[in-house]
C-alpha cells in the first residue's frame, strides 16, 4: 500500500494512508501547482481533499478588453483553494519592487504572525527604522478582487499605477504568494532575476506567436 500523504498547512507531506498528489499543467504555464490527495477516513476508506501546496511555476496573460485581466488556470486553482473555494484574489503592491503580489485568503491569517516576528526581530537587533504601523499597512493594504470561472478580474487603477502594469501580466510563483510583473519592469531587474526573465521572454513570445496565427 502506498504511503499516505496528508498535507499540513503549506502542503508538506505527513501521514498515514493514501495516494500521492498529482501535478497539473496548462497551456502557457511552465509548471503546475498542486493536486489532490486521498486521505484515510476513520474506517480506513479514502476521500478526496484539496492540497494547497503554495504557488510555483510561471505563466503569462495578455490584457483583455475593458481593463480586465485573466488569472491563469493553475494560479486560479491555487488561489481558489487557498480562499476556501471562493473566487477571491488578494492583490497588493510589493513593498520594494515595482510589481504586485497575489495570494488567496488563507495567507491573511498568517500576516499578524509575520508582523509580530518582524517587530520582535527589529527590537532584538535594535533596528530603529522599523515602524509597526507602516509595516502593518503594507501587509494589510491588499485588495480582495473577485474573479469569474474564466479567471477574469478588474484591476483597480491605483494597483495598475503602483505595479506599472502595461498590456500583459507575468506570474511567478514564490511559495506563499506569487509575483505579478509587467514584463518590461521584470526585464529591468538585475541578474538575480535571470531565471524569471528567461521564462517571461519565452512565454510572452509564445503568446504573441499564438495571437498572430
Amino acid at each position: 500500500m502506498p504511503v499516505c500523504i496528508a498535507p499540513d498547512w503549506w502542503g508538506r507531506r505527513t501521514g498515514s494512508a493514501c495516494a500521492w498528489p498529482g501535478r497539473g499543467r496548462h497551456v502557457g504555464s511552465l509548471d503546475g501547482l498542486h493536486g489532490e490527495v486521498r486521505q484515510a477516513g476513520a474506517r480506513g476508506d479514502c476521500r478526496h481533499v484539496s492540497a494547497f501546496g503554495g504557488y510555483s511555476g510561471q505563466a503569462y496573460s495578455p490584457a483583455g478588453d475593458k481593463g480586465r485581466f485573466v488569472l491563469p488556470p493553475a494560479f486560479r486553482k491555487a488561489v481558489k483553494e487557498s480562499s476556501g473555494s471562493n473566487r477571491i484574489l488578494c492583490l497588493a503592491a510589493h513593498d520594494r519592487f515595482d510589481c504586485l503580489i497575489g495570494f488567496g485568503l488563507s495567507r491573511t491569517e498568517k500576516l499578524n504572525e509575520q508582523l509580530e516576528r518582524e517587530e520582535d526581530r527589529a527590537i532584538r537587533l535594535g533596528l530603529a527604522d522599523f515602524d509597526r504601523d507602516v509595516r502593518a499597512q503594507q501587509l494589510f493594504g491588499f485588495e480582495q478582487l473577485p474573479f469569474d470561472d474564466s479567471g477574469r478580474f478588474v484591476m483597480p487603477e491605483h494597483l495598475k499605477d503602483l505595479g506599472k502594469i502595461g498590456d500583459g501580466l507575468y506570474f511567478q510563483g514564490a511559495g506563499e504568494f506569487f509575483f505579478v510583473w509587467n514584463p518590461a519592469q521584470l526585464a529591468a531587474m538585475g541578474p538575480e532575476w535571470k531565471g524569471a526573465q528567461a521564462s517571461c521572454l519565452k512565454l510572452v513570445a509564445a503568446a504573441k506567436k499564438g495571437a498572430a496565427e
